[in-house]
Order: C-alpha cells, then structure tokens, then sequence
C-alpha cells in the first residue's frame, strides 16, 4: 500500500485544537523532529489570528527541543503527562500555562488504553523503516507507540534518513492484555525476547509519512567532578559490600540505572569495580557510560526503553550495529518499567534525588516542594520493587547553600518504607531495619555533609516524643532560610522556639 507523502505543514493541518496526540520517543531518543515543529508554527498562527490552538501531549517520558520545547515556546501545550525536562515546558508547568500531571512511567500506557484520558486523536511516530503492510520499524525510543498506534483515530510517520535499516532486530515491541485476561510478562531474564521486531499498525490509519533526517541531538554530559566520581565510588563500594556478605548472589543480579551526571558517574564507577562480575541492565535508559561498558565487556546486555545517546555515540552504535543487536533490546515502557518483571529478575534499582530527608524520605520533582522540576519518571517503578533500592544525591550543591540532606523533604516522591540506601559522596547510609531515629542518625553522620550536621543534629534532638520525633514548627527551616537568606547555613532554631 502506497502512502501518500506530506510536507510537515500538511501534517500539521490534520490536528485540531484540543486533541490527544500520542508521540513516539522515550527522553529525546525517538521523538518526533518536523512535525511537531509545524505544529508549534500553526499554533503561533492560530494565536496571533485570536483563536485557540492547544492539544494534550501524551509520550513516553521527556521529549526533545523540536517537540515539548518547540510547541511550549508557542504556548501550545494544554495537558501533559508523563514526563518532561525542558526548560520552556517547566516554566510553562510552574506559571500554570500548562496543565501537568506526573506519572509513574510504566502505568500511562494501560490508563491509556483503558480510556482515562479520552481518545488519542493522533500519533505522531518516528520511524526508521516503513512497511507496504503498515508495520513499521522504530528509531531509539520506544515508550507508548503500541498503544498509541492501535488507540489512535490517525497516525502520522516521520521516516529519518539518520536511522538505519540495520536497527531492524534491535526492539523487543510486546503489549500485555487487559484485566481480566492479562497473563504473566514472560521474561526470565533480561536478553529474553518475547515479541516482535517491528510495530503493527493498521494501514488505514495512515494518514501520510514525513521525511526528516537528524539525529536525537542529546548533548555528552558534563566531565566528571570529584563530587560525583566519590558518589560513583560509593555506590560500587556498597555493591561490593553486598557480595562480600553473601547479600548478592556471586553471579549478581540486573542493574538499574537513573539519567545524569550522578547516574553516569555510578556507571563508569564500575569500570574500574573489578570485584562486581559481568553484569546485565533490566533498566528503561541506556546512556553513553553503557555502550563503553558493552564495549569493555563489563556490561553483557541491556534491556531498555530508550538509548539515550550523544550523536557522537549514536552514530559509533550504528557504525558498528552488528557487534551491539545481540547486547541491546528495546522495549515498550510498560514493559523496561514493569514492577512484576522488576521484582522478579531482582533488579537493583540505582536513582537519584533532589533532596533527601534524614527518615529515608525522597524528593526527585519538586525544587523547595513547588516548582516542578522534570518528574517522577520510572525512579518509583524501580524503586518499589527493586531487590535493593538505592538514591544517591551530592550532599551539597551551590557550594554548600544548599544541604540536599534535610530534616524534612519539602515534596514526597519516595517514602522512607520503599528505599533501602542513600548514599552522597560522605559516606553510605544503609537504612535497612532501622527505625525512624536510627535512620535520622544514620543518614546525619554518613550522608550529610559536614557543614551541616550540626544543625541536623540539633534539630533531631527538637524532638521528644513519638516514633518519628518531627518537630513540625521547625521541619521545612532549612528551606525557609533559603528562600528568605539564600543559604540554608542560616537557620536559626531559637526563632522556632529552640
């Protein structure tokens, strides 16, 4: 079957005003590059005519500059779920010109297809191969496109000229039945394939293809410092730990890895962690430190959602494609992100925090509990059913007026009772069988940094009753005393009444 071939303008036309559009990607891998340029263009239109011109954008995690950062530059986003990180969409979120709902990431696709939010009016899909049957091969990300494509009304395919045909093997697409006929996810490890190569659409939907030719555009991070190469070094110190006592099995279990300099700097720590085997990933990214370790031989396979890569990596991956399809599977998020599959393989879950309170608490969003920062992503999939469940954070950040170990998170992302360790470049604070004061005094003198014990422990010793001893007056004083003094070394307890 022929498909008729449409500019990006043309395919910008066949969305209306307040439709539920589905995009292909998973972070900036994947995602859609002219379309939704077009988009945002014949929203600017639309709004200097006087008339409204907004749709809901539903994905599979974050996007990229010519999607969320192109159509919130034009004010074109009404609802958004289940991730971002781009700065025009954050300031659209926090100024409440968009609306957003965070997600944990592995739920989006059935609530979709249960019919939460409505239809999905259009998918916007980018592929790297298309098919006269309407299957269709993806590029690096993979997120909701099953569901996105079977639920859709219409289907638009941006063909890249940067993806490759050879890419073709490399995705593991499987959609897992509804309730009440939903069985087990058959995966028994992490380099089982379980379904099929390509994604199948009905052609009929297809209503044109869209040529682009651009690579996903994600920058290298940033050198490491020492800050994170101690956190780096921590992690695989406490991993190690876990093998010497027999808490690990001696051939080791999957790893999960979060997005980051923190997160990369844990990866190329185990460069160098002879003592921790060859290892497997069941995670929902793949970033550059990993394709290193694959090529080192450190890292046998990894199952993912997403390859997250620099052009530069992206480009030696598909140079050199046929040494990496047997060590790469890329799957939907429902299924990278799944908590049945993540409890069963018994990943070990690795992500990182904004802030960490000294009860075990979590705060990965929300920038002094109201500014939303990018989201919960899939840390809390991982996290609740990981077979250890570690955050790491430094324990300082601008050069120490912050402490990003606080009496109380100011926003709860992660509750004490799903996180089992939390380690900054200090030191390791294991909170396993501790009770709240324990944790408190553990996570003081190994985590926090030494500038700000001190006042840790003073506000520990506030309280003189019940499990918990939170001195309710005083438990967001560190963040008051930044947002009034802009260093949060100027707490003052005895305006607390200490």
């Amino acid at each position: 079957m022929a498909f008729p071939i449409l500019t990006p303008q043309e395919a910008a036309e066949l969305i209306n005003h307040d439709d539920n559009i589905g995009l292909s990607g998973f972070t900036a891998s994947g995602s859609p590059k002219v379309v939704t340029m077009a988009l945002a263009e014949r929203a600017i239109k639309e709004h200097e005519a006087g008339r409204p011109f907004k749709v809901n954008i539903f994905t599979g995690a974050s996007t990229n500059k010519w999607a969320d950062g192109a159509l919130a530059n034009a004010n074109a986003i009404n609802r958004r779920t289940p991730y971002q990180n781009t700065p025009d969409l954050r300031k659209r979120i926090n100024s409440h010109d968009c609306h957003y709902f965070d997600l944990h990431l592995s739920e989006l696709a059935q609530k979709v297809r249960y019919g939460f939010f409505g239809d999905i009016d259009v998918a916007i899909i980018e592929v790297a191969e298309v098919m006269d049957n309407g299957e269709i091969v993806l590029g690096t990300g993979v997120g909701n496109v099953p569901t996105y494509v079977k639920h859709a009304k219409k289907v638009i395919l941006e063909l890249n000229a940067k993806l490759p045909k050879g890419i073709y093997g490399l995705h593991d697409i499987y959609l897992p039945l509804d309730p009440p006929n939903r069985r087990e996810i058959p995966i028994y490890k992490p380099s089982d394939r379980i379904g099929s190569p390509t994604v199948k659409v009905d052609p009929e939907k297809i209503v044109g293809i869209v040529h682009s030719d651009s690579f996903d555009g994600i920058k290298g991070f940033t050198e490491l410092d020492d800050t994170t190469l101690q956190i780096g070094a921590n992690v695989c110190s406490f991993l190690i730990g876990e093998l010497r006592a027999g808490r690990l099995p001696k051939s080791f279990l999957p790893l999960q890895s979060g997005v980051g300099n923190v997160a990369n700097a844990v990866l190329f720590g185990l460069a160098e962690a002879k003592e921790i085997p060859q290892f497997e990933m069941y995670t929902e990214v793949i970033q550059d430190a990993v394709i290193e370790l694959m090529k080192m031989g450190r890292c046998k396979f990894g199952s993912t959602c997403s390859l997250t890569l620099s052009d530069k990596m992206e480009e030696e991956v598909y140079s050199n494609i046929d040494f990496f399809r047997d060590k790469l599977a890329l799957r939907p998020s429902e299924i990278s992100n799944s908590p049945e599959v993540i409890r069963r393989l018994g990943v070990i879950a690795m992500n990182t925090a904004l802030e960490a309170d000294i009860y075990g608490n979590i705060n990965s969003t929300h920038v002094l509990g109201t500014r939303m920062m990018n989201g919960i992503g899939g840390s809390g999939d991982f996290t609740r059913n990981g077979y250890i469940s570690i955050f790491s954070c430094p324990s300082v950040t601008k050069g120490g007026l912050i402490s990003n170990i606080v009496p109380m998170v100011a926003h709860v992302d992660h509750s004490e009772h799903s996180v089992d360790v939390i380690i900054t470049d200090q030191g390791i604070a294991d909170l396993r069988g501790l009770d709240p004061v324990q944790r408190a005094q553990v996570v003081i003198e190994n985590c926090a940094h030494p500038m700000y014990r001190p006042l840790l422990r003073e506000y520990l010793s506030f309280g003189k009753s019940g499990q918990t001893n939170i001195t309710v007056e005083a438990a967001l004083a560190f963040h008051s005393a930044f947002k009034n003094n802009g260093d949060m070394r100027t707490v003052d307890w005895s305006a607390y009444g200490f």
